[in-house]
């Protein structure tokens, strides 16, 4: 049996600013909170006797930053790996935009059917393609799953919605930023454990 913890990088925005829709060419570091969101979810670790075997991310800055202060927290000794699978959407004509903007070009609708449905927006020039991303999630949950635990992987929140579908989950789908969710990987597959979990609230399974 192998823990997997999947969790969303901390904050790229800080309180007040405007946010806008952050993709793969949207490279943003941490904020202060979101490196402190970074060292919690290392501290939940740590306290629930959780040290990584491995710690997986993505290539960019922010989740790349928050596995390291999740390491260093938690203990853990070795180098993140980088996975280019774990690499946020490029939200293309999306990316940099705002609600609003979003809502002006491509209209209300579009944007309620991604944030409430998981749905891509037609013609937006969205990439990788939907096929590619479910593909990664499976494959990267089971290389975690094949190989030593705990494992954490440190993604972003379009790339866990694609996470929630491999791992046949109904519902709400979204991951606060700096969140945890889990599954246990085992003979019989992969099964989910729990979803966008606060740090603050444990992480045992």
């Amino acid at each position: 049996m192998t823990l997997i913890l999947l969790a969303r990088h901390g904050a790229t925005f800080n309180p007040g600013e405007t946010a806008y829709f952050v993709g793969a060419r949207e490279d943003l570091p941490l904020t202060e909170t979101g490196e402190a969101q970074a060292r919690a979810i290392g501290q939940a670790l740590r306290t629930a006797g959780l040290l990584p075997a491995r710690i997986i991310c993505g290539p960019l800055i922010r989740t790349r930053r928050t596995a390291e202060l999740a390491g260093e927290e938690a203990g853990f000794r070795g180098a993140a790996e980088i996975d280019a699978r774990l690499r946020e959407i490029d939200f293309g004509a999306w990316g940099g935009k705002t609600d609003a903007q979003v809502i002006e070009e491509f209209g209300e609708d579009a944007l309620r059917a991604w944030r409430e449905q998981g749905r891509r927006p037609p013609g937006a020039g969205w990439t990788p393609d939907e096929d590619a991303l479910k593909d990664n999630a499976r494959a990267v949950l089971a290389d975690a799953a094949a190989g030593p635990g705990p494992a954490l992987l440190v993604t972003s929140n379009g790339v866990l919605r694609y996470a929630h579908q491999a791992l046949g989950l109904d519902g709400d789908h979204k991951v606060g930023v700096g969140r945890v969710c889990a599954a246990i990987g085992g003979e019989g597959g992969i099964s989910p454990a729990f979803w966008n979990r606060d740090p603050a609230d444990g992480l045992s399974v």
